[in-house]
């Protein structure tokens, strides 16, 4: 999407991410948008086997959600989630990455909680029902 549908649809997207985590919190990659960085895992290359290509490729995209000294990097698809995740992990990054529609579900207060597995210690519990407490 990042270069097919250009800075139109990312507008929209930024509007629903600082529309969720507030305005304030809202931290931009340089460069942005439609000039953004690859992940380097669409296009069936995180499937692909060539692992350590892959991390390389990534290393970029992994310098720049490190340059914003950001909490959190939402991805907007599952290849990206998968592959800036691993990033994190192999290139000591340790900023949790959280899919779009997680912050959406959390901020609705529908997100369950076996859903939480790549939220942060300060999000983990946030609207969190717990049967045994609500007696």
């Amino acid at each position: 999407m990042r270069k097919s549908y250009g800075d139109a649809i990312a507008e929209d997207l930024r509007f629903v991410v600082k529309s969720v985590v507030g305005e304030e919190n809202f931290v931009d990659m340089v460069p942005n948008r439609s000039n953004n960085y690859c992940c380097g895992g669409g296009g069936g290359f995180l499937q692909s086997g060539y692992k350590e290509q892959r991390l390389q490729y990534g290393k970029l995209k992994d310098a720049q959600i490190k340059a914003t000294g950001a909490d959190y990097c939402i991805a907007g698809c599952h290849n990206c989630h998968a592959q800036i995740h691993e990033l994190s992990e192999h290139y000591g990054g340790n900023y949790p990455v959280v899919h779009m529609w997680t912050l959406i579900c959390l901020c609705l207060g529908i997100l369950g909680p076996n859903e939480r597995e790549y939220l942060g210690d300060d999000l983990k519990e946030v609207l969190v029902f717990h049967p045994e407490t609500a007696m």
